[in-house]
């Protein structure tokens, strides 16, 4: 962890910092920005109310996507890419930092 250093990142009016390598910051940045549109779309449609919930079906949506995209690249006999499965690792490591603010 030496290595890495904290990003603020912007979600729903929100600050929240994470640790992150250097290397992976615009990543990072990017898929902030991506959950962000998610949740905001989720919230405008006025169905689902409450930051958890918002977080929680952009999340299943997000997965939903990942997911697609898996199955649709092992039916063309590929691996999933390196990338969906570096995506779905950040997700979850998203969502506990998200669980441990929401406990702190």
């Amino acid at each position: 962890m030496s290595n890495n250093y904290t990003v603020t990142v912007n979600i729903l009016e929100k600050d929240y910092q994470v640790a992150c390598p250097p290397e992976q910051e615009q990543e990072l940045i990017q898929s902030a920005s991506y959950l962000d549109r998610q949740m905001r779309n989720i919230r405008e449609t006025g169905k689902v109310i409450g930051l958890e919930r918002i977080a929680v079906m952009a999340a299943l949506n997000i997965s939903h996507e990942l997911l697609q995209s898996s199955i649709a690249a092992e039916e063309e006999g590929e691996p999933a890419p390196e990338g969906v499965r570096q995506l779905n690792r950040k997700i979850d490591e998203a969502l506990y930092q998200f669980r441990q603010l929401d406990i702190g």
